[in-house]
């Protein structure tokens, strides 16, 4: 033994430790401020290629990114794979569809506010436990007080829209863990991600047309894949190999409040002190259910917890619960 050598004393290495933790805390918090100024990119593209449009550009540019990427395996997969891969597709074609919809109607903050219901539903009936109902009750009270300036304002459509959202958020969310165990790395979301994009290609056309050519307007849309797709999930598959994943959904838990900074810096969208304290309780309604739903050998500060592996035993970012939007 080096008589010189410093030795590793458990100071020293919870220091590291806790060095990673940051770094990967800092991670997550970069990918999800990236999905959501890329959603505030995409109310930018609305007035150039319509709603539609946009949810094209991102799916497609993102599925090809994606594809270049991963270079999925086609071959060696069951029916039921298959079959999963088109669910998981048809999730995130609806998923998109209908938030950019709501967006394009009522503000990014509230917007995610609303759509965050649909994880936080799903975490709460899964929780089995007592304290996930009350945690759901603090959501449903951020919910009312978004709506004491009245609905109107954000426009009774946008909002059921963006409820709508959540629920196909929550569906992606159970597709993504199904298809994380099917499908090694990030394979299974690159082809459901082309999946989407092909589903959603018809309607972008009829949209936008010749539009969606446009220099400016693929440039845009290029943006908008790199920051809401292909650099989220780089970040996100970082953080998840230092990162409980109880930790990375409290983190994530923070969406709604990260969308009202990107709407205010991005578009210009002010809210109303009412609308910050309900975003502010839906937040913490979201970070609640989360830990209540965590089990008791995970306090999410400790190792990363396992997940879903494929074929080859490679992590698969798609079964981290609860996954961004893609």
């Amino acid at each position: 033994m080096d008589p010189h050598a410093r030795p590793s004393t458990p100071a020293r290495l919870l220091r590291r430790g806790g060095t990673g933790q940051v770094g990967a805390v800092g991670l997550v918090l970069g990918g999800a401020l990236s999905v959501h100024f890329g959603s505030a990119v995409a109310a930018l593209l609305f007035p150039r290629a319509g709603v539609a449009g946009t949810v094209t550009l991102r799916l497609a540019i993102g599925a090809l990114l994606m594809l270049l990427v991963c270079r999925p395996r086609l071959r060696g997969y069951s029916r039921g794979d298959w079959a999963s891969v088109v669910l998981f597709g048809l999730a995130l074609a609806g998923m998109n569809s209908v938030f950019y919809q709501a967006i394009e109607r009522i503000p990014l903050g509230p917007a995610v506010t609303l759509e965050v219901l649909g994880p936080l539903t799903l975490s709460v009936l899964t929780a089995h436990r007592w304290t996930a109902w009350c945690w759901a009750g603090l959501a449903l009270a951020g919910v009312a007080l978004l709506g004491q300036g009245g609905f109107d304002r954000l426009n009774p459509v946008g909002a059921g829209l963006a409820l709508g959202a959540g629920s196909l958020w929550a569906a992606y969310i159970v597709c993504s863990a199904r298809v994380g165990g099917r499908f090694p790395r990030a394979d299974g979301l690159a082809l459901a991600m082309t999946v989407a994009a092909l589903l959603t290609l018809p309607f972008g056309l009829a949209d936008a047309g010749t539009r969606l050519w446009h220099p400016d307007v693929l440039a845009l849309g290029a943006g908008l894949a790199l920051l809401a797709s292909v650099l989220p999930y780089t970040l996100e598959l970082l953080a998840l190999r230092r990162l409980a994943t109880s930790t990375f959904a409290v983190l994530m838990s923070l969406g709604p409040a990260l969308a009202a900074l990107a709407g205010w810096l991005v578009l210009g969208q002010d809210l109303h002190l009412t609308e910050v304290l309900a975003i502010a309780l839906v937040v913490a309604a979201s970070i609640g259910a989360v830990r209540a739903g965590t089990p008791r050998d995970d306090p999410g500060g400790g190792p990363t917890a396992p997940l879903a592996e494929g074929p080859d035993g490679q992590l698969s970012a798609a079964a981290a619960p609860p996954p961004a939007r893609r």
